[in-house]
């Protein structure tokens, strides 16, 4: 219960909509493409729309017991207690990113809405369903592109940024005159 109460205390429930709305959306789409690949794919099978397509993007229902990209398989436990400890940092960090910090507030809710999406494929299947091959990469789903993302504008949105100088950091905001 106190964990609850620190999330909240700086935080008023309205704080939560937009991260909750975006990071919904994604993890609701998500887990739709991933039943449609389960219903209508039986494992292992390729599915290639057009044949000059099939170079650059297939569907293929895919398991994944490691972390995008395939990458250290075999340790789901693990990528259950990391998830989980990831969505209580983003769900602490988030209301306390301000307001016109847009791209860390969207990269926020991209991040937490595919981790909830793979989250629930580990806790309830055992394994990540992966369904899209595009050119060489690894097979993926809607969830690790929604992490990816998250990611990417996490890395440009600190690479862009200006660096506060030690003027700004320390020195509070003088009051507006009238």
């Amino acid at each position: 219960m106190k964990f609850i109460q620190s999330i909240t205390r700086g935080a008023r429930l309205r704080d939560y909509v937009p991260l909750l709305a975006i990071a919904a959306s994604v993890a609701v789409v998500d887990q739709l493409t991933k039943a449609w690949v389960r219903l209508n794919l039986p494992y292992g099978q390729v599915f290639m729309p057009d044949f000059w397509l099939t170079r650059y993007l297939r569907l293929i229902h895919w398991q994944n017991t490691g972390m995008v990209g395939g990458a250290l398989q075999n340790i789901n436990t693990f990528f259950i207690v990391l998830s989980f400890v990831v969505i209580a940092i983003i769900l602490f960090y988030f209301p306390r990113v301000p307001a016109h910090e847009r791209g860390q507030r969207l990269a926020l809710a991209l991040l937490l809405g595919g981790g909830v999406g793979n989250l629930i494929d580990r806790l309830f299947l055992g394994h990540v369903v992966d369904f899209i091959s595009i050119g060489s990469l690894p097979v993926g789903n809607l969830a690790d592109g929604s992490v990816i993302a998250g990611l990417a504008i996490l890395i440009l949105g600190s690479l862009l940024s200006e660096p506060k100088t030690s003027d700004q950091v320390d020195k509070p905001t003088p009051p507006e005159v009238r």
